[in-house]
């Protein structure tokens, strides 16, 4: 394994709480003195958290942003200090804070790390105190808003189109990428066992590895309700959501009647959709603008993600 290798990627603060006390408790508690009772607070489980990991995936550094708008709990393992792991790890937190739409963040840096996160844009907004028996800085920063400088317009909506129907595979694929090839933002993928006829086609995952790096900031959010089928071999789109985690999301249901939902979709954020009535099968129906189908869809989705739990199984592979 190469020992300059490492990655920064979300964490979820039930399913990795292991892996942030590696990180905060032996930088926070054993080498700063800080009270464990201290260190660990009622924002923790409300708020976004970060993790670095090395390349055999042991946690090196974390960071979290708070509903209060506020950076904090930056910490990285010492043998991995002074190599961009705290670079990355506040990267990552200032870009969620531009994908939540927040145009400032906070944060109290200790003295002597305070020309660090001038680096990043941040500047001292009032006078030194003492936390923890360490004395720190408040700093401020502020970002143009995501919307004025990343997202393009809304493109005016064009004629709705009837649905075309496709009872194969290579229609599922080819109404696939064209509807991928149509996102702006935002790609909605309900799926069976990310169907490997559809989702693994080389030409399918790379549209969305277009899509995904297209500079848009796009996310695509996937329903997996077969984690285990997933799982028994590798595969391509797994592979691409390692390579790219910031732009895919993977939940899976826990609800019994999720569970049994039969069929598959797929929507953009461009009034197109594709929908499968049987998610084991390659027939059903596609347009690329039908706005009233596109948002029942979308809205069916979310309601079953809020639902969903986050795929841990596929944490193992950094995603």
């Amino acid at each position: 394994m190469d020992d300059t290798e490492f990655r920064v990627e979300p964490a979820d603060y039930a399913a990795d709480l292991n892996d942030l006390r590696a990180v905060r408790e032996p930088v926070f508690v054993i080498e700063q003195n800080v009270p464990l009772a201290l260190e660990w607070d009622e924002l923790d489980p409300l708020s976004h958290h970060v993790i670095a990991r090395d390349a055999e995936r042991r946690p090196i550094g974390t960071g979290r942003l708070t509903p209060e708008h506020k950076i904090g709990r930056m910490a990285v393992l010492k043998p991995w200090r002074g190599r961009g792991v705290g670079d990355a790890l506040l990267q990552a937190l200032i870009d969620k804070a531009r994908q939540l739409g927040w145009r400032e963040v906070t944060l109290n840096a200790q003295v002597s790390a305070a020309g660090f996160y001038e680096k990043f844009g941040f500047a001292v907004c009032g006078g030194e105190y003492e936390e923890a028996g360490i004395q720190h800085v408040p700093m401020r920063a502020s970002f143009p808003a995501i919307e004025s400088t990343q997202r393009p317009p809304a493109l005016p909506r064009g004629p709705s189109a009837k649905p075309v129907d496709f009872d194969d595979a290579d229609g599922a694929r080819d109404a696939t990428k064209q509807l991928i090839a149509k996102a702006r933002r935002q790609l909605w993928i309900y799926s069976r066992d990310l169907e490997r006829d559809l989702y693994a086609d080389k030409t399918v995952v790379e549209a969305l590895k277009q899509f995904a790096i297209s500079g848009r900031g796009g996310v695509v959010q996937i329903v997996v309700q077969d984690v285990p089928a997933v799982q028994s071999q590798p595969h391509p789109l797994l592979e691409l959501a390692q390579r790219l985690s910031s732009a895919f999301e993977f939940r899976t249901p826990d609800d019994p009647v999720d569970m049994q939902y039969p069929s598959a979709f797929l929507v953009n954020d461009a009034d197109g959709y594709l929908f499968r009535v049987l998610g084991s099968r390659f027939e059903g129906e596609w347009s690329p603008a039908l706005p009233a189908r596109n948002r029942q869809l979308v809205e069916g989705f979310d309601r079953v993600w809020q639902r969903c739990r986050p795929c841990t199984e596929f944490r193992a592979l950094g995603i």
